[in-house]
Parts: C-alpha cells; sequence; structure tokens
C-alpha cells in the first residue's frame, strides 16, 4: 500500500474518532481512573495465625463472645508488601469465619519486631518468619541431641537483629551438667530456663509458663530436643486447635508453617515445625552490635567499611584492651559475628 492510500485510511480513521462520542481505548476499560482509595471503615481487626498458600488464618474479636477464625486473602492494594504470622490486621468482606467464605487483608500494623531469615548464606532476599514477637525461645537439650551452639548462636543473631530477647530453654537437664553451656552464654543478653521430664510430669514448665505469659513467643529448635512437648504442655488442647483451622484444605495445616496458638493464661507461642536453620545474609554487623552497646561506643573510632573482626584497624580490641569492655564479652561478640559468614563456632 503507497503512502497516498495509508493518507486516506488515517484520514477516514480520524473522521470516525472525531465523530464518536466516547473515545474508547481498544482493550482497555472506559471506567474513568481514580487515585481515590476506599477507606475500610467498616474493616475489622485480625490477628494471623498461620498461612498455608495464599490463605491466612485470622482470629478475630479476641477475648470476646463472637471470637472467630476467618480465612482471608490480600487485598490487590497492598502491593507486593507481605502478611506474615503475628501481624495484626484489617479485614474487609465476609468476616463471619462460616464455612467456605473468604475475606480480603486491606491493611497491616506497623511491626514491633520481626523475626526474619534469608534462604540461606549466599541470599540476602529476606523471609519474614513471624512479626510482633516478644521473645525467641530456643528449644535445645543437653543431651540426646547434643547442643549445638552454632545453632543458637545463628539464633541469638536472628533474635536480636529483629528487637526480640533471646530465651534458651535447656530441656533434659536431669541427665547432662549444663555448666559449660551457660558459661558460654554468660556475657550475652540471654535468659535461661531448664526443663526436665519424669513420666508425665515436665519440671519447670511451671517457670517457663510464667515467663511467657501474657507475651507473643515463638518457639524454634531441632528435631528430638522436646519442643512439641512443651507445646502440648502449654497449650494442652494445641492438637484440637491445629485440627479445627478453616481455610484452604479443609482444616489440614501443613508441618512447614508457623502456628500462633493461644496460651490459657494469656499470650501466644509461635510454633515453627519448618525452621531447622536461620540463613543471615540480611544481617550485618551493625545489626548486632544493637545488643553489644557497651562495644558499640568504641565502633565510632574503626575505619570506614570495619567489619569489627580480629584486625588490627578495628578499635574494638584498643577499647577493651583499655578497659572499656570485657575481653569475654569481645569474644561473644565476636562469636556471634562468625554465624554471619555460615561458620558453627564450638564453645
Amino acid at each position: 500500500m503507497g503512502r497516498s492510500a495509508w493518507r486516506r485510511v488515517l484520514k477516514s480513521l480520524g473522521d470516525r474518532w472525531d465523530n464518536d462520542d466516547v473515545r474508547v481505548r481498544p482493550g482497555r476499560s472506559s471506567r474513568p481512573r481514580t487515585k481515590t482509595r476506599p477507606d475500610h471503615n467498616d474493616a475489622v481487626d485480625g490477628f494471623v495465625i498461620t498461612v498455608d498458600r495464599g490463605r491466612y488464618t485470622c482470629l478475630v474479636d479476641e477475648g470476646r463472645k463472637s471470637q472467630r477464625l476467618v480465612t482471608a486473602m490480600r487485598a490487590r492494594e497492598l502491593g507486593r508488601r507481605g502478611v506474615a504470622v503475628g501481624d495484626v490486621v484489617n479485614i474487609v468482606g465476609d468476616a463471619s469465619g462460616n464455612s467456605d467464605t473468604l475475606a480480603r487483608i486491606v491493611r497491616i500494623a506497623d511491626r514491633t519486631s520481626v523475626l526474619r531469615r534469608s534462604a540461606d548464606d549466599t541470599d540476602t532476599a529476606e523471609r519474614i518468619l513471624v512479626a510482633n514477637a516478644d521473645q525467641l525461645v530456643i528449644v535445645c537439650a543437653l543431651v540426646d541431641p547434643v547442643p549445638r551452639t552454632g545453632f543458637i548462636d545463628r539464633c541469638l543473631v536472628a533474635a536480636y537483629a529483629g528487637h526480640l530477647d533471646p530465651v534458651l530453654v535447656l530441656t533434659k537437664a536431669d541427665l547432662a551438667d549444663p555448666a559449660e553451656l551457660i558459661a558460654a552464654y554468660a556475657d550475652v543478653k540471654l535468659s535461661i530456663q531448664f526443663t526436665a521430664k519424669h513420666d508425665d510430669v515436665i519440671e519447670g514448665i511451671e517457670d517457663l509458663r510464667k515467663l511467657l505469659q501474657h507475651k507473643v513467643s515463638v518457639l524454634v529448635g531441632h528435631s528430638g530436643v522436646g519442643k512439641s512437648t512443651l507445646v502440648n504442655a502449654l497449650v494442652p488442647d494445641a492438637d484440637r486447635a491445629v485440627g479445627g483451622l478453616s481455610g484452604v484444605g479443609k482444616g489440614r495445616h501443613t508441618s512447614t508453617s508457623a502456628l500462633a496458638l493461644q496460651l490459657p493464661t494469656g499470650g501466644w507461642v509461635v510454633d515453627t515445625p519448618g525452621v531447622r536453620s536461620f540463613g543471615l545474609a540480611h544481617v550485618t554487623a551493625d545489626d548486632l552490635l544493637v545488643a553489644f552497646e557497651d562495644l558499640l561506643q568504641a565502633t565510632t573510632r574503626c575505619p570506614p567499611g570495619c567489619g569489627h573482626g580480629e584486625s588490627e584497624s578495628c578499635a574494638l580490641d584498643a577499647f577493651v584492651a583499655s578497659g572499656g569492655a570485657t575481653d569475654a564479652r569481645l569474644t561473644s561478640f565476636r562469636r556471634l559475628l562468625s554465624s554471619l559468614a555460615g561458620v558453627e563456632t564450638d564453645f
């Protein structure tokens, strides 16, 4: 087709365009665009207790007669912002909690803390495990299996970086002397609890229950350390709570999903059966220094880009030598610092 023919076609289309009352772009909606977003005044508050394949089980009206579980999906207006267990959210739509209903999460409240990990120590992408938790409870057995200090160290780093208070619970305390392990953590911010099981009685469970009361606590630990035994003792109807979950799967709860369980005495425990390790690629040495305030002031004299490891240029060694902090404190910091590189050290 020649140029003159093209001009005639374009002129014809232009005439038709000018004569139309409504101009419609092919393949696009004719509804005018607007930046106005709904205010969702009818939204109800919810607490996310578990996540399963893009569906979020939320507790609504906690502590009231109308308390119920509502299954919701993430609204498009949230963009790419993820929803995690422990989040306090605003829900719209069908929030009745009836079977086969689905609501929408439209807002996420500001988080007070975040427990996160990367996939491994080479992947800096952060995965949020739990939001708004107060404590990270690290469950370790003193024997069978023996405690892995490298795992404890990495959990401590994740807790400090996420602004959670770490708690170390040592199970099977009647079968081994914990003195050496306790000494290894004498110079870090860490609460230590002990439990031992005799028949159906768990010694120390009352002390642990008081420590968790009215708080949101995340439990992590390897298989065989007794974490499930503690969860069942703290939440006697834990199995029934799992079986009663609504949402996709008709009550099925995957074994790798974090699950928040309500404590009878007030508060929550979040079980994390799928967490076996923490990738810490997203954590920096400065993040860790938040938990070592006595060392933090000395780092202002470090050269730019200092990794605060053992080197002649790091100001921490001179600071300790001058009496600014104890050598044990610096040793503890650097042992935890090595966890960022994926190095699991021993005592």
